[in-house]
């Protein structure tokens, strides 16, 4: 059953700072700081998901914060200098969406506090020491509660076409943490007997090849990793699935919305609401490496009932009455 409960923290988290902390300094302008890769345009509703949490929080935009940002506009190389502006200009917080962001952070500065909205694999990756005590200037919330769901779109897949008999990832090697989507997609069609395909992107001008060679292949169905790569160009992805007659699945609402078959995944938004949660804490006096990571607890299931058509799919009638969403 879906876990319709709302995205929660996990039992063990209490973000509490000293009480002597919890009110603001009177009369200070705090500076958050926030490093991107995609454009502002594209990074804009997330943005304002998280000022306007702020705002619930007591916060003021020009009274008692100001938000700095920074985009690498697309271009991976420059994140890296995105992040040490910030550090740079000694914001009170670092507040990033993404991978490299948070090593591009972490190598600028061991003292400001870092907020990651949703890492990926963030103990592999050496950002945390755990979920627990994360033990550094890195909190913040992870990506899913375990690259697993990529499998779990897998058998999703499966269950809507039982005769699937060869699926692919479509997704960046660059992208810090991806690995573990691979294995996690590979691992899962082994055990339903799928054989697997690895198709790599670094660019979205590679998607047309990348598609022309799912479809040589015969590949009845695509698994699309959401990375800064994959995730503006979703629309353009979309268009080539319908193209090439293949559906595409994926992690966020967002990809529904433009045309995938199927999305499982946490809503997108709300981890910018909890970051809010978090550098709340931080500015009022909390430690980083005392606030414990969060996990998303809920999934959202978001069915293309257009798009299911346009393939000549028929959605059985259990994962209907399962979803959230069903787009007609």
């Amino acid at each position: 059953m879906m876990d319709r409960r709302g995205f929660i923290a996990n039992a063990f988290i209490v973000l509490a700072a000293p009480l002597a902390a919890e009110a603001q300094e009177v009369g200070k302008i705090h500076q958050i700081g926030h490093v991107s890769l995609m454009s502002p345009a594209g990074m804009a509703p997330y943005v304002q998901e998280f000022e306007k949490a702020l705002g619930q929080l007591g916060y003021v935009k020009g009274r008692n914060y100001v938000l700095i940002n920074r985009s690498a506009n697309d271009k991976p190389d420059l994140v890296e200098s995105a992040a040490a502006e910030l550090v740079q200009l000694k914001v009170d917080v670092i507040l990033t969406g993404i991978n490299q962001g948070v090593a591009a952070a972490r190598k600028a500065t061991t003292t400001i506090p870092i907020v990651m909205v949703y890492g990926i694999d963030p103990i592999g990756a050496g950002f945390i020491k755990s979920l627990a005590r994360p033990g550094g200037n890195v909190t913040g919330g992870t990506f899913e509660a375990d690259p697993e769901i990529y499998g779990k779109l897998v058998e999703l897949l499966k269950g809507i076409n039982p005769k699937l008999s060869r699926v692919a990832l479509l997704w960046n090697p660059a992208y810090p943490g991806a690995t573990t989507y691979l294995k996690a997609t590979s691992d899962a069609a082994r055990q339903l007997g799928v054989r697997f395909q690895s198709i790599e992107v670094r660019a979205s001008t590679e998607l047309d090849s990348a598609f022309a060679a799912i479809s040589k292949a015969h590949t009845e169905g695509v698994i699309a990793a959401s990375d800064p790569i994959t995730f503006p160009a979703r629309a353009r992805i979309g268009q080539l699935a319908a193209q090439y007659r293949v559906p595409v699945l994926a992690p966020w609402r967002e990809w529904a919305e433009a045309g995938a078959l199927l999305t499982y995944g946490l809503n997108s938004l709300e981890p910018w609401r909890r970051a809010a949660v978090y550098v709340d804490k931080l500015l009022k006096g909390a430690k980083a490496s005392e606030l414990p990571v969060e996990q998303p607890t809920k999934f959202e299931l978001v069915i293309n009932a257009k798009t299911a058509k346009a393939l000549g799919l028929t959605i059985p009638p259990s994962l209907l009455t399962r979803a959230d969403e069903v787009i007609q």
